[in-house]
């Protein structure tokens, strides 16, 4: 199938845990790592997360720097990323920031019944806001008809910035190809914190382990690279 290489990225407490149970979103990283991630954001043609992130987070999905989104300019690319979600029931937020910012354009992929309810969701939106598309990805969406309708439009790279049920559907298919984690130095030790993947059956085991390709400290954060298809 032709698809996009697929980069998953993550921050994560060290017992796995991508926030805490308080009422603010809890920082795991450091500004260096937030700009590693911003240069990462700014080499790939679209940024995904699933919808729970998108009700939790409420975020832009922006690239940050202006030097950034100037050499996207300068290939001719547009200065921020598509914008895509990943919503079972298609009840998304049509105020949200992530379709009401950029100049790429957002895809909500969904499926069933959720696809009506996402395009009425999305007509609801102000006519100035950036293009915004529901696209049938199967009931329930799958990571393979995701990818290939990104791949259809022409997107060659993408990140998968979470949340949990997300990076549980990319890694347990194996449609993913690396896997960024920046690891905070320190617990969170609360059962209902939500965690960086959910159980399931995942091709990445002890007889078959995925590749640790980097691994370093970025102030006081471990930086860790794991390449998941053989291409690093």
């Amino acid at each position: 199938m032709e698809r996009p290489y697929t980069i998953l990225s993550c921050a994560t407490s060290v017992d796995g845990r991508i926030d805490d149970t308080g009422p603010e979103r809890l920082r795991l990283s450091n500004e260096a790592d937030f700009a590693e991630v911003d240069e990462l954001r700014a080499g790939c043609d679209a940024i995904l997360v699933g919808a729970g992130t998108l009700r939790a987070d409420d975020p832009r999905l922006l690239v940050r720097s202006p030097m950034l989104r100037e050499r996207r300019r300068g290939q001719g690319r547009t200065e921020n990323l598509i914008k895509a979600v990943i919503t079972r029931t298609g009840d998304i937020d049509p105020t949200a920031r992530l379709f009401s910012t950029g100049d790429a354009g957002a895809l909500v992929y969904t499926g069933g019944d959720g696809l009506a309810l996402a395009k009425e969701r999305l007509d609801a939106r102000p006519s100035q806001d950036p293009p915004a598309e529901a696209v049938d990805a199967g009931d329930p969406p799958t990571a393979e008809a995701v990818l290939a309708d990104l791949a259809a439009r022409g997107v060659e790279r993408l990140v998968v910035e979470g949340g949990g049920h997300v990076h549980t559907m990319f890694l347990t298919s194996g449609m993913a190809d690396e896997l960024r984690l920046a690891v905070a130095p320190f617990f969170i030790g609360d059962e209902g914190a939500p965690r960086f993947v959910m159980p399931g059956a995942y091709p990445y085991s002890p007889e078959t382990p995925m590749s640790l390709v980097e691994a370093r400290s970025l102030g006081g954060v471990a930086v860790l690279r794991y390449c998941l298809k053989g291409r690093s």
